[in-house]
């Protein structure tokens, strides 16, 4: 593992610790070279060939980063751990890998990700719900939020 500080090939590691209730492991590694530290986390490589369409039939390659992106983005400054996004990006994963399917239309990946995430925080909630359902006046919000009030 590259130092992102000096470049050096050569560290160790200090600390391994088991990361997202044992699907990664979160490590903490020292530079040989420079003596700094830094944490790295290692996940299983798999290789799941699941593809995202798209409403212009477009299909690309399912990308869980790209969703944790959007929920970091939903929730910045709400009290919300980027490990229980993590997990919830995780448990949509593997929920599309247990069923057996190769492809997921965006609208049905943009559904599991609202259902998760307003059992976490409904402002989030909001957030996200107004970029994936591309709200362009403030009724949209409105709507929103009323059909919120009947949970």
């Amino acid at each position: 593992m590259k130092c992102p500080y000096c470049e050096a090939e050569d560290t160790k590691v200090v600390d391994s610790r088991s990361f997202m209730e044992g699907y990664s492991i979160k490590r903490r590694r020292e530079c040989i070279s420079c003596g700094k530290r830094f944490t790295t986390f290692e996940k299983v490589d798999e290789d799941n060939s699941i593809y995202v369409v798209k409403k212009d039939k477009r299909r690309d390659k399912f990308d869980s980063e790209k969703i944790l992106r959007g929920l970091v983005t939903a929730t910045v400054k709400r009290n919300i751990s980027r490990e229980s996004l993590e997990l919830l990006v995780n448990d949509i994963e593997k929920t599309i890998q247990n069923s057996l399917r190769t492809e997921i239309p965006t609208r049905e990946l943009g559904e599991m990700v609202l259902e998760r995430l307003k059992k976490i925080d409904l402002v989030a909630y909001v957030r996200f719900a107004s970029v994936y359902k591309e709200f362009n006046d403030v009724q949209s919000f409105i709507e929103v939020i009323e059909s919120m009030e009947k949970i």
